[in-house]
């Protein structure tokens, strides 16, 4: 295939474009810095506390709505085996942001913490903390493979050129600005990239639409005779355990990122927080509607009036790649440039704030908090940098492998879901939380995830769940043991708090067991308190960007 010169060159131009915006904006963090209270890391990571309402919102989203959320979307709607009812990530974004600025939000900026794992290292010490960060880094680095995946797959459609060039240049514009800028270069080309994925995408529904290859859409339509299915999709009874697994995984296991919490904590104020997070959800939802809309219209296109021919892509293994598709074949060329850009913008403004988030973690709650206390600002301003090339680096090497956009997208929230989730909530939410307890219902939830199998990674299953099926020589599990997993954790976490502080209280165990130090009042009155960075006070009304 030719390589498609205009829309390279348009390609090349975004991508400047974005970069020029990212150097801009490590400048005005540099301004920051100098009157901000805080520290630079702290700069970096939550960006002075002062980004307001738009530009959380903008940032927020575009967070979200990445390469695997775009194309995953449109390839659920497509695939035979899902249709639209399997199109869980705009109702679970939904529910995500609602439930975070409803029970999360609030505790989190209130406290003022610096990232995630904060409350952890406050209550439980640094060593258990440094033990979170690892299915948090094993996530963000799959999530990083995931957007470049769907964005390799998505320029060798249009542009001809090869998935490995596409994802190395990238992953290297992203990892520049985001090593420049911190938060503020990932905040505002956010804004851009989530603006340029909008109009662009939108632009292209109406000639999809009206394309001669494509026949009527309409949900009415509940047959086609090429893949033999609705987009509508169908879900049946032995099917359910997979489906609210799948749905709960996206809609909470979100809740466990640090990405959300990193804009959550850089606003102005609670309330702030907030907000974004309500507003995020209605814009989230938006967003997911073009991707539906190509999906559908790729069910009704007859492919055989196409360039593209016969078989359809699912056939041909490549519906991962159905948008791009889509785009390439049911619309003039000079719009599916436009959709290479849109994914281009979506992967970028996913893409870093993975970095970011994966690299603050290390350089604030285990560099900082544990190996080099003394570290100096320049210090660890390198560390978060290096950090961020390292992560970045892990999730390219990753992003070669796997097909499906959608397989990779469901498995980066997996560890977060069953392992982390239940650590957060009962930090924030259950007091006599304790590290017997945190710990317990860590390894619980970490091994009946690991028992239970990961297809895509090549695990087989030790435990055998009902409903359990052979496809293509591969055992896939029906039951919901994702949140088995996660419920099992936080079941255990909660019942042997409740028990080891009752023996302890009680003196039904020697206070000489008490290894870990829980229950020592010295002890606990000597935990470092978390540092607070720069004041609230003149940010709480700021609206410029």
């Amino acid at each position: 295939m030719a390589v498609n010169v205009p829309g390279l060159v348009t390609v090349v131009v975004f991508y400047i474009v974005i970069l020029g915006i990212g150097i801009w904006a490590s400048r005005k963090s540099k301004k920051v810095e100098k009157t901000c209270a805080g520290t630079k890391s702290e700069v970096a990571i939550v960006g002075g506390r002062n980004i307001n309402v738009l530009v959380g919102v903008f940032t927020m989203t575009a967070t979200w709505v990445g390469g695997g959320y775009i194309l995953g979307t449109a390839e659920a709607v497509y695939s035979p085996s899902r249709g639209l009812i399997w199109a869980m990530g705009p109702p679970a974004y939904v529910i995500n942001f609602l439930l975070g600025g409803l029970f999360f939000a609030k505790q989190m900026r209130s406290k003022r913490y610096v990232t995630m794992l904060d409350p952890f290292q406050h209550r439980y010490g640094n060593i258990f903390t440094a033990t979170l960060l690892l299915p948090a880094l094993v996530s963000d680095i799959l999530w990083v493979a995931c957007i470049l995946a769907a964005l390799g797959g998505t320029m060798s459609v249009i542009l001809g050129l090869s998935s490995a060039i596409s994802i190395i240049i990238s992953a290297a514009v992203s990892i520049v600005y985001t090593f420049l800028g911190g938060l503020y270069s990932v905040a505002y080309t956010d804004i851009i990239q989530l603006s340029f994925v909008f109009v662009s995408l939108w632009i292209c529904i109406p000639f999809l639409i009206l394309s001669p290859a494509v026949t009527n859409i309409s949900p009415t339509v509940h047959f086609n005779q090429t893949l033999g299915n609705s987009w509508i999709g169908e879900l049946k009874l032995e099917d359910a355990g997979k489906w609210a697994d799948e749905m709960l995984l996206l809609a909470l296991g979100g809740l466990a990122y640090q990405a959300l919490y990193q804009r959550i904590l850089s606003a102005a104020s609670s309330t702030q927080a907030q907000v974004t997070c309500f507003a995020a959800a209605g814009t989230v939802f938006i967003m997911g509607i073009p991707s539906v809309i190509i999906g559908a219209v790729a069910v009704s296109a007859d492919w055989n009036q196409t360039a593209y021919g016969l078989p359809p892509p699912f056939e041909r293994g490549e519906a991962g790649k159905i948008l791009p598709l889509a785009l390439q074949y049911l619309t003039p060329t000079w719009l599916s440039v436009l959709g290479i850009g849109a994914v281009a913008a979506a992967v970028m403004s996913s893409m870093d704030s993975v970095l970011l988030s994966s690299a603050s973690m290390f350089t604030q709650n285990i560099y900082k908090a544990t190996l080099r206390k003394q570290a100096s600002e320049w210090e660890l301003q390198l560390v978060l940098r290096v950090s961020v090339l390292l992560v970045g680096l892990a999730g390219t090497g990753l992003a070669f492998g796997d097909d499906s956009v959608f397989a990779l997208w469901m498995v980066s929230g997996d560890l977060l879901y069953c392992v982390v989730l239940p650590q957060l909530v009962c930090v924030l939410h259950f007091g006599r939380a304790n590290s017997y307890g945190a710990i317990f219902g860590y390894l619980v939830g970490l091994l009946l995830r690991g028992l239970s199998g990961e297809p895509l990674l090549g695990i087989p299953p030790l435990i055998l769940y009902p409903s359990w099926r052979e496809v293509n020589g591969v055992i896939v599990q029906y039951f919901p043991y994702r949140t088995l997993a996660m419920l099992s954790s936080v079941i255990s976490l909660i019942s042997v708090s409740w028990l080891v502080e009752l023996g302890f209280r009680h003196k039904l165990i020697p206070q000489s067991w008490d290894l870990l130090g829980v229950f020592d009042e010295k002890k606990g009155a000597e935990r470092e308190r978390v540092p607070v960075p720069c004041e609230e006070k003149n940010f709480v009304l700021n609206t410029k960007l």
